[in-house]
This record gives C-alpha cells, structure tokens and sequence, in this order.
C-alpha cells in the first residue's frame, strides 16, 4: 500500500487544480469543495504551514492554484498584487493603480484567476488582466475614465466576475451601470443602460436555475439589487434594497454578494436594514418579496446556506453582532447565540469555519439547526487591524488574512 500516499496527494492536487480561484469561492456562495479535512483541531489549531509578512495593508481573500498564491494589498499608495510560493517567497509583485486614497484606503479586491490569467480592479477602478507565470500585463482598462463610474464613501470594493469570455464589473453611474469586457482583450462587449446611482461595495455573481432555464448576472449598486443578461448587457429586472436618511439620502452599504438558490435571492446588509428573500418569475424578468426578516441582517461577512439553513452573524451595533441559524424556506430564526463577535463565515466539508472580527477567533461549526455546535477554536494573534478579510479554502488549506499579515493552516485529515 505504499502507493497509496502519492495517489492521495495526486487527487489533491488535482482537485485544487480544478478549483476556481476567485471570491468567496467557485460559486461565489462561501462554498470551498474541498474534503478530507479535519473535524476538529488541536487547542492551538489545526498545523500552520506558512506566515507571509508585509503584503501592505488589505481586507481581500487570498486565492491560490497547485503552487501558487497571490494576494493583493496597499502599499504607498498603490495596489499591489503579489505572488508567492507554498515556502513564502516572493515570485513577483505588481501594481495595478492607485488605491484608494479617502475613507478606509486598504486594499479591497480579491483576485480572479482563470488558467494562465489573473483579473484584479484597483480601488479607483484600474483594471488589469496579468500573466500568472511572470506578473506581465497583458491588458487594462481605466473604468472610471472610460465609463464614468461613480464611487462612494469607499471607493472600488469590487472583486471581478467571468461568464463564459467575458470580464463583468460594475462601475454604476449616468452612463452605464454594468460593463462586459472581452476577457483576452479588454475590449468592450457591452455596456448595460444607467440605472442610476452610486457603486456598491458588493461583488456580481452569476445566477442559473436550469429547470426554468434561467441565467443572468446579479450585481448591486448601492441603491438597487438588479439582474443582468450575461448575452447582450440587458437589464431584466431592479429591485430597490436601500433606506434613506433625514435628507433622502441612500445610507445602505451594499457588501454582500446576494445568496441565491433555485428560484429565490437573499439580500442583507446589515445596520439595522431588513433581510429580504426574493423570489424570482418564472420567466426570470421581475422579482417579487416572498418574506422580510429582521433578525439576520448580516452586515458585510457573508452568508452560507447549507442543507436548506442560513448561517451567518448579524448585526447589533457597529463593532457587535451574533450568530444566527435561520430556515431558507420559511424565514424562520432557528437559534441567535453570542460567541466572540460577529464575522466572516464560510465553508467546505461540511463544517463552518467562523472569523471573528474583533479578537481573531477562528471556530470550526458543525452545521446545526436545532443548536450552535463548536468543535474547536483558536485565535489569531498576528498581523493588525479588523479581522474583517474572508478566510479561504484551497488544497486543503485555510488562508487567513490579518491586515498585512497571511497565515495559511493545513487542515486535511
């Protein structure tokens, strides 16, 4: 049985080989597919493999492929996306546009890689597609130049969608709201309509239900959920998501990708805003409200749904929140408990792995219905700041980002 060892690590490798690199994971649900992964940790957690140092301050995920792992950060003003190896070294570094610069500067985009190509958009929307090997650029695209987009409070907090040859992002505004650009080229495939309205700080995903034969893109601006024709840029249906101020002014902070399953979308954000699922037509061209919940309203970590359950945290007070189990069918709350604070939450092998967004405490879940179930839990002491970046899964690794410092784990069996 000697041969047994490599043929695991050969179907390792070519599972991570198969992931798609990208946001919250391949389908952009918090959904990692990878197995064989502990079920419960050491006291002091599962094994570390690597610390990276210095990657200049950020909230985005980092990603990776069989040998590499890139991940983007702040550094003098610039983006920076960079490339490591598994023993930490550097393989190369790039900037790709001035950051951000006003309220909350640090990097925000997680990158999006497909085969030899990686997407990443700056926070003054400078997009660029770069070689995986060596960090050449092979194009980029000034979005706020060349289709006017328009910022809010926190700049560009997009990470990049690709359906089928296309490149999708969000720039909002009075001319488009919308883009698709060729994913070899950069060149402009189509341009939605004006919707109107500020950018969101929430990234598009791609919605298919193949018993109505449905499939379109759903993107946010910071006042309306919308739906998007992948095809040809035409906008399907908008739904206002947003409250307004003493002076009518939209105060929603749009930071969630839209949680979607068969024919129904989940939207929350968090501040005390309504949680609502929508239920889509038939023929895919309005929505309407099947239910509206005010307990989960989860503020910019992410939710995941497993075996017809909600999981996520909510949102008290800006720096406080709980946990929360909540049925998808019904709306119905199945249990509010307090551990740490709130924070990001993801997935992979069945189990949660949560974040929390004050102290570092990392706790492994075991999806539960009827009671929040801990297994284990350790806390992360290095790097600065909010523990506000969404951990990741590939190979069998756990990538956590802590302002600019990246701990990876390993957690297979």
């Amino acid at each position: 049985m000697k041969w047994f060892p490599l043929l695991f690590l050969l179907f390792l490798t070519v599972a991570s080989d198969a992931q798609t690199a990208q946001w919250r994971g391949p389908g952009r649900n918090g959904i990692y597919p990878d197995t064989g992964l502990l079920k419960s940790w050491p006291e002091t957690g599962p094994p570390l493999l690597l610390q990276i140092n210095n990657i200049g301050r950020g909230f985005s995920s980092a990603v990776a492929t069989n040998d590499r792992i890139f991940v983007t950060g702040l550094k003098d003003s610039l983006d920076m996306l960079m490339a490591f190896d598994f023993s930490g070294a550097l393989i190369w570094k790039r900037s790709f546009g001035p950051a951000w610069n006003e309220s909350v500067p640090d990097s925000r985009c997680t990158p999006l890689i497909e085969n030899d190509r990686i997407y990443v958009l700056s926070g003054r929307d400078n997009l660029v597609c770069f070689d995986t090997s060596h960090g050449e650029k092979i194009w980029s695209v000034d979005v706020h130049e060349e289709y006017g987009s328009h910022w809010d409070m926190f700049g560009v907090s997009e990470s990049l969608l690709l359906v089928d040859d296309k490149v999708i992002c969000t720039p909002g505004g009075d001319s488009t709201t919308i883009i698709a650009l060729d994913k070899m080229t950069g060149d402009l495939v189509w341009k939605s309509r004006s919707i109107g309205g500020q950018r969101s700080n929430a990234s598009p995903a791609l919605f298919v239900n193949d018993t109505l034969g449905l499939r379109f893109i759903i993107s946010m601006t910071r006042t309306h959920t919308f739906a998007v024709d992948p095809d040809n840029g035409e906008i399907l249906w908008t739904y206002h998501y947003s409250y307004l101020g003493k002076d009518d002014e939209n105060m929603t902070i749009q930071a969630n990708t839209p949680l979607f399953h068969n024919d129904e979308i989940l939207l929350s954000s968090g501040w005390d805003y309504k949680t609502v699922m929508l239920e889509v037509s038939a023929d895919g061209l309005s929505v309407s409200e099947k239910y509206i919940d005010r307990t989960l309203d989860n503020q910019n970590h992410g939710l995941v749904l497993l075996d017809g359950y909600v999981y996520g945290s909510n949102f008290l007070t800006r720096h406080f929140g709980k946990w929360v189990c909540m049925n998808w069918d019904t709306g119905e709350i199945m249990w509010v408990t307090e551990w740490q604070n709130k924070g990001p939450v993801i997935s992979a092998d069945g189990m949660l792995y949560i974040y929390d967004d004050k102290q570092g405490n990392v706790g492994l879940v075991r999806p539960n219905p009827d009671k929040f179930e801990l297994v284990s839990s350790f806390r992360v002491t290095e790097g600065s700041g909010a523990h506000w970046a969404r951990p990741s899964i590939y190979g069998g690794r756990l990538f956590i980002r802590h302002g600019a410092t990246l701990l990876v784990y390993d957690l297979r069996a």
